[in-house]
This record gives C-alpha cells, structure tokens and sequence, in this order.
C-alpha cells in the first residue's frame, strides 16, 4: 500500500451516510424505547433476580466500550452490514466502479479523437486565413506605394489602412494559433496518456478481481473478524483499501479527462473563422486552465506549455493511431504492496 495514500474515513464513503441515518435512527428509537419501558425496568429492579439481569447487561455495555477488541468487533460488523446494505442500492464494489470508470474512459478517448481531429481542421483553416492576409497584406502595400508614385492620395491612404487592418488582424490570429496549438498538443498528450490509464486499469480490474475471488474463496467474513479482534492487519481489508485507491485516483484522472474536454469544446466553439472572430471568454478558459495542476499530464504539462516558444515544428498531418504497448510498469502496482 503506497505509504502517501490517505484512505476515505467510513463517514465519508457511501455505507458511511448509510451508518450515519442508521446509528441516528438506532439512537433515536433505543432512547424512545428507553423512555417508554423506565416504568418496567424501575419495577424489575425491585426484584433480586431483575436486579441481577440489569446489572448483567449495564456490566456488558461497559465492557464494550471499555474493551479495545470488544470495541474493533463491534465497530466491524457495523460497518459490514451498512456496507451490505449500502450494496443493495448503490455500486461501492471497487472492481464494479472500475470496469464502469473503463466504459467511460473508452467514451471519452473517441470524444476527445474527434475533437483533435476537429481542431486540426480549424488549424488548417486558420494558418490558410492569415497566409491570405499576409499576401492582401503584401499586394495593399503595393498598391499603396504605387499610388503614391502616381499621387492618387485617397488610393494611397485606402489601400495602407486596409493593409494595416490585415496586419491587426493577423496579430490577434496568430495569437489565437499559438493557443491553439498548445491546446493541440496538450489534447494529443492528454488522449496519449488516458489510453495508457485506461490500459492500466483494465489490467488491474483482470488481475485483481481474480485475486480477490481466490481471497474470498479462502479468507471467510469469520477470519477477518478474528483478525480485528487480534488486532492484525486483515489481507481482505488491505487488499479491498488498495482497490479504493485506484478508484479514487482513476475518478479525479477521469473528473480532469472530462473537464478538459469541455472546455476545449467550449474553446473551440467559441471561434467562427469563417467571419474572422472568436470570442476572448474562450481564451480566458483556455489561460485559466494553464494555471491549473494536471493529474493525467503531471510534469508534461509544463513542457507542453514552453513547446510553442521553442518554436518546435508541429505536425497537423501525424496519424492519430495509438502507438504499439512498451514494456512498463503499471502506475498502480505498487499501491498492492
């Protein structure tokens, strides 16, 4: 078990809200049925052997909350029927989450491909738009010069401040392409390393669900509870712990995988090259993201940022098609440890 993870508190978890509404409902029902039966219970103590039967059972009540393991027994199967119960309703099953988490992963890396391949069209279309400024750019000034060899003012000063409009233009155009290729970049990466994610938590989700019907096989409900009240670490509990890891990591990379898909939609929607604009809420999404940590692209991200200043030359015409698998090391491997 990776030693930086911090587990989910059992108030925190699904089964937890369920315990929650059931020790408030317990609480509320054992205080009512309290007060409704203190006439009975006074009269049975005027009794020796009523006497007895109350003192035996305040006698197991401390006991209880005085005993560590009395405590840990208690405490676990509590939590295992709430965790049961919490089933019936709600998918809490690791393994179950995961494969869905898979299912929406598949989705998303078609999504996110066709918008790639959205914004390389886009692309396209842009560096066409400002090759043809530049060359209205090029022929106005032309123009312009000759006018001015042959004193046709009002052409001179048309054809320059056409030109100078174009020169505006192109500066806010190629602006934009410069956010576009970094969004270019970062979508290929992001797409590059949720496919390798999606990779390693299908293997997981194979692997370890075989692992843990072998466990269930040979580790009973009845061994745990005796390990609690040892007080040992219990495999089962470890093992299901280390599976909630995944989940959780796999939920926040998938959270950030859709996000960013959003917005990057958002962003590209936001652009009509067709009419020449684009709306700036669109870049301010864009920059605002920058700033943000990443969890699919971790140090890659900062790389990808400085890509465009290093003027490194970006292929709009490479294939989309996943890479062959190399050898490594799957990124949750060591949380089984």
């Amino acid at each position: 078990m990776d030693a930086n993870y911090k587990p989910k508190s059992f108030w925190r978890k699904p089964e937890g809200v369920t315990g929650a509404l059931t020790l408030g409902a317990l609480i509320f029902g054992g205080g009512y049925l309290l007060f409704t039966a203190l006439p009975a219970i006074i009269a049975a103590t005027s009794s020796l052997l009523g006497l007895a039967g109350m003192i035996m059972v305040l006698g197991t009540i401390i006991y209880m909350v005085l005993d560590s393991k009395a405590r840990s027994l208690v405490w676990y199967i509590y939590k295992s029927m709430m965790r049961w119960i919490t089933s019936m309703f709600v998918q809490i099953d690791p393994i179950g989450i995961l494969k869905n988490y898979v299912d929406e992963m598949s989705a998303n890396l078609k999504k996110m491909n066709k918008q790639i391949l959205q914004l390389r069209g886009q692309m396209h279309k842009l560096k066409e738009l400002i090759l043809n400024n530049k060359k209205e750019i090029e022929t106005n000034l032309s123009l312009a010069q000759a006018a001015k060899k042959s004193d046709e003012k009002s052409q001179m000063i048309l054809r320059s401040r056409k030109a100078g409009r174009l020169k505006e233009s192109n500066i806010k155009f190629e602006d934009l392409y410069g956010k576009m290729e970094i969004l270019y970049r970062v979508l290929k990466k992001m797409y590059e390393n949720s496919a390798i994610l999606k990779e390693d938590v299908a293997d997981q989700v194979e692997i370890k669900e075989q692992e843990l019907k072998a466990m269930k096989a040979s580790h009973s409900a009845m061994v745990s509870a005796m390990n609690v009240i040892r007080g040992d670490r219990d495999k089962r509990a470890m093992f299901q712990m280390a599976l909630e890891a995944v989940a959780d990591d796999v939920s926040n990379k998938v959270g950030e995988m859709e996000r960013f898909m959003e917005m990057s939609e958002s962003f590209m929607s936001s652009i009509d090259l067709q009419n020449g604009i684009f709306e700036e809420e669109g870049l301010k999404m864009l920059e605002q993201w920058e700033n943000e940590n990443s969890l699919i692209l971790l140090d890659e991200k900062e790389t990808l940022m400085l890509a465009g200043e290093k003027v490194e030359t970006l292929d709009l015409n490479e294939s989309m098609v996943s890479k062959e698998r190399v050898e490594r090391a799957n990124q949750y491997d060591s949380l089984f440890d």
